[in-house]
C-alpha cells in the first residue's frame, strides 16, 4: 500500500489517500516510451520553416565582375549563395503530413507508467480544494515554497475537466472556483495546468512535482486502473 499526502494552500498536511500496490504494478517496453515520447515532440512542431534558394530571392543577376581580367575566381551572379545576401543552399522548406500516429494502447501504458513513476518517487501529492475569493498569485507562490518547490523546478497541476457538466450548481460553483485557482497560478514561473483527463506522457515527464486536485483525483485513479 502506497500512501499519497494531501495538502491544503496553507502547506499543511491535512490527510492521506491509500493506493493499492496492484495499481501501481505496471510496465512498459522502454524502446515504445522513447517513441511515444519522441512521437509527441514531433507533433509539436510547425514545420513551417522556410528558405529561399538562388532563383527565389529578389537580387540583381548581373556579374559582380568582369569574368576575366581581375585576377580573381569567376562569379556568375551576387545571388549565389557565397555572396551575403545569397541563396541559402539544401535549406529548410515547408513540410506537410507530418504527424505521427500514436498508438492508443501505448499512449495509455507509458501515461499509467509514468504516474506510477511518479507516486514511487514521492513527487505527486493531493491538494485539497481551497475556495479562494479572487485570484491570488502570492497565494499559490506561498505554498509551493511552503513544500518546498523551488523556482526552477516545473511543477505540474492537475484538474477535474468541466466540458461534459450537465450544469448542477455544484458543477458550476466548483469550475469557478478551478478558474480561480488557475488564474492564480498562471503567473508562476514553470507552473502549468492541465486536466488530468487531457495529460500527456510529456506532461508527466515534464513536472518534476505533480499536485492532483481534490476533483481530479478520481480521474487518476481511473487512469491507473481503478
Amino acid at each position: 500500500m502506497t500512501t499519497l499526502k494531501k495538502y491544503d494552500l496553507t502547506g499543511k498536511e491535512v490527510g492521506e489517500l491509500n493506493v493499492a500496490d496492484d495499481l501501481l504494478d505496471c510496465t512498459v517496453n522502454q524502446q515504445s516510451m522513447k517513441d511515444y515520447l519522441v512521437a509527441i515532440r514531433n507533433n509539436k512542431r510547425q514545420w513551417s520553416a522556410n528558405t529561399k534558394g538562388r532563383s527565389e530571392i529578389n537580387h540583381s543577376n548581373a556579374k559582380p565582375h568582369p569574368q576575366k581580367g581581375t585576377g580573381k575566381a569567376r562569379q556568375g551572379t551576387l545571388s549565389a549563395p557565397q555572396y551575403k545576401g545569397g541563396g541559402i543552399v539544401f535549406g529548410p522548406k515547408p513540410k506537410f503530413d507530418q504527424h505521427v500516429r500514436i498508438n492508443k494502447k501505448e499512449r495509455r501504458a507509458a501515461i499509467r507508467f509514468l504516474i506510477c513513476e511518479k507516486i514511487k518517487a514521492g513527487k505527486l501529492v493531493i491538494l485539497e480544494s481551497t475556495k479562494l475569493e479572487s485570484p491570488k498569485t502570492k497565494t499559490i507562490a506561498t505554498f509551493l515554497k511552503k513544500i518546498g518547490i523551488k523556482e526552477s523546478q516545473r511543477t505540474l497541476f492537475l484538474g477535474e475537466s468541466f466540458a461534459h457538466s450537465d450544469g448542477n450548481e455544484k458543477d458550476f460553483e466548483s469550475m469557478c472556483n478551478q478558474n480561480v485557482f488557475i488564474k492564480s497560478m498562471s503567473n508562476i514561473p514553470k507552473a502549468r495546468f492541465k486536466h488530468a483527463k487531457n495529460i500527456s506522457g510529456l506532461d508527466m515527464a515534464d513536472g518534476a512535482q505533480v499536485f492532483v486536485l481534490d476533483e481530479a483525483v478520481s480521474d487518476l485513479m481511473l487512469m491507473l486502473g481503478a
